[in-house]
């Protein structure tokens, strides 16, 4: 990936969008939000190690 923005017509409709991490961009955020909760969304797909490892 390339991390450059496409435009919609680039991307093919069976591909699905991967939101960016945080709970300001989930349609229903959680109450709370911690350290962990943040390091969790953002190793996305799980395969990939939290930030701080």
């Amino acid at each position: 990936m390339s991390g450059k923005p496409t435009e919609k017509e680039d991307v093919p409709e069976d591909v699905r969008e991967i939101r960016p991490a945080g709970p300001e961009n989930m349609e229903n955020p959680p109450e709370e939000w911690d350290e962990v909760d943040e390091e969790s969304d953002e190793s996305f797909p799980a395969s990939d190690p939290p930030g701080n490892y």
